[in-house]
């Protein structure tokens, strides 16, 4: 079986032009995708313009997401490299994690909404987008990162700035979904 090698962007050994190469093809598709993220954060200007406090969170829900997804991608992505990776272990754990951190985040930040705003609708919103974005992140980051490395490119270098924006995306989406349901 003939495998291509996977060249890692590693700061300490490879030169400047070799890390670019590496690196910048994903953080340009990131780039480009994250002109996307506005348009769908455009696609909720109802529910924004009914209640301009939902916009409030939407920072919080997609960092959160985000940072969960991230701390994911950067522990398998490690893991690949040293060779002690099994993907169905990653999926089942992270999932389970997902989970877990999403309804303790979706009470905390629901919470923190009521008592900041008095608003038991924002506040239901808030809870079920937290928690749904953050159960899903893990596995976003997850499949990123394993693709990544069945196409032998580096998954370090490339699933952080696309499963990023595919997250975000997916966040706006849920959130603004949610909001939309409740609130309107």
């Amino acid at each position: 079986m003939n495998k291509k090698a996977i060249l890692y962007a590693d700061d300490d050994y490879e030169s400047i032009g070799t890390l670019l190469r590496l690196r910048a093809p994903s953080l340009f598709i990131g780039l480009l995708l994250g002109v996307g993220i506005s348009l769908v954060v455009s696609r909720f200007e109802e529910v924004l313009s009914q209640n301009i406090q939902v916009a409030f969170f939407l920072p919080f829900i997609v960092y959160v997401a985000d940072a969960t997804g991230a701390q994911t991608a950067s522990i398998y992505s490690r893991d690949l490299k040293s060779g002690r990776a099994k993907f169905s272990n990653y999926l089942r754990k992270e999932f389970l994690l997902g989970i877990i951190f999403g309804v303790a985040f979706g009470i905390f930040s629901g919470a923190i909404a009521f008592l900041w705003l008095k608003n038991d609708l924002l506040a239901l919103s808030v809870a079920t987008a937290t928690c749904l974005a953050i159960a899903v992140a893990p596995i976003i980051a997850l499949l990123i990162t394993y693709v990544f490395q069945i196409l032998h490119d580096d998954p370090a270098a490339n699933s952080g700035p696309i499963a990023t924006v595919i997250q975000d995306v997916t966040s706006v989406l849920i959130y603004g979904i949610v909001s939309s349901i409740i609130i309107l």
